[in-house]
């Protein structure tokens, strides 16, 4: 069905008008900050898939270990002829898991900003799954889009968010998020979503902050792309990685330190940080199941299953809006 040259891209990739606006909002605050989805560029893309082979970073492999041992459950909630959107698809890697499961899908459109990587993982997938038409998307999931249809009748759309992406979110912006995911999948439509649970604060931040200083390479790659592709020039030397458990609202915070007085040109103007002031690029919020139940119900959906681990450090929902 989808043969890699075959395939159709719908780039909605934001312009650089737009990152160079996004960024100096976040920048011009008092309590500076960066949207973390310009992590993912190629090479942010590739730092992310290190960090989820790390023995520190724990959600990979612990969803991982959930789809092995669940997936078919999963696919029956879903049911046949399906329409599985991704949003922030990264490598499919737990995607093969649900695809491997699912009864004659009508097609997959995997949703991702970083370009390149989305093409790549579209391909593999294409190569290996024939059968199912493959439609990739570049684009921010977390704008308005339109997300293209499958030539074969879906009897219902499911959208796919796993990792813990939803905890980049604020419990209003979630909530804000899923409303918008309710908006796709219509009336019995189902998110299948990953939801990182609260646990001890250590395990927390050396989760985000490994000894290989992989996450401190993937946090300052934002840097990068604002000196190659926006004529910033920070130094990177002058910044530190951070990150740091808040106990309320419950999240890890990732930061970027300045380790001195000094001023950063970008586009017209000259950022001016103080020694210590910091640039928050990351928020990873993590949940009680009953805390997530009350946003999705809040937002339109019913918690239909959850499937977690044994030690309860992560979990999968089902969730089927009303």
């Amino acid at each position: 069905m989808s043969a890699p040259d075959e395939m159709t891209l719908t780039d909605l990739e934001p312009e650089r008008a737009q990152f160079l606006a996004e960024a100096l909002a976040g920048l011009r605050k008092p309590r500076k900050e960066f949207p973390c989805k310009y992590f993912y560029d190629e090479r942010g893309s590739r730092l992310f898939e290190e960090i989820c082979e790390l023995p520190e970073y724990y959600p990979t492999r612990t969803e991982l270990g959930i789809m092995r041992s669940h997936g078919h459950e999963m696919a029956a909630v879903l049911g046949p002829r399906c329409r599985l959107v991704e949003f922030g698809s990264g490598s499919s890697e737990k995607t093969r898991l649900l695809l491997d499961q699912l009864e004659s899908p009508a097609g997959y459109v995997p949703v991702d900003i970083s370009r390149e990587h989305l093409l790549r993982a579209a391909a593999d997938l294409a190569r290996d799954y024939p059968e199912i038409e493959i439609l990739p998307v570049c684009a921010d999931f977390t704008r308005p889009i339109r997300v293209p249809r499958t030539k074969a009748s879906a009897d219902r759309t499911a959208v796919y968010f796993p990792g813990s992406t939803i905890g980049n979110f604020t419990h209003d912006a979630a909530r804000e998020l899923l409303a918008a995911v309710h908006g796709e999948v219509g009336p019995g439509g189902i998110l299948l979503i990953g939801v990182d649970l609260v646990k001890e604060p250590a395990l927390l931040e050396s989760a985000y902050d490994d000894a290989a200083g992989v996450t401190a390479a993937f946090n300052k790659n934002v840097l990068v792309r604002l000196n190659e592709e926006l004529g910033a020039d920070f130094d990177l030397d002058l910044f530190a990685h951070r990150a740091v458990w808040v106990p309320d609202p419950g999240r890890i915070e990732m930061h970027l330190v300045s380790l001195a007085r000094q001023g950063v040109r970008l586009g017209d103007e000259v950022l001016c940080f103080e020694e210590k002031e910091t640039i928050c690029t990351e928020y990873s919020h993590k949940h009680t199941l009953a805390g997530f139940s009350s946003i999705a119900d809040d937002a339109g959906f019913d918690t239909l299953q959850v499937w977690t681990d044994p030690e309860r450090l992560f979990s999968v929902q089902a969730l089927q809006a009303k």
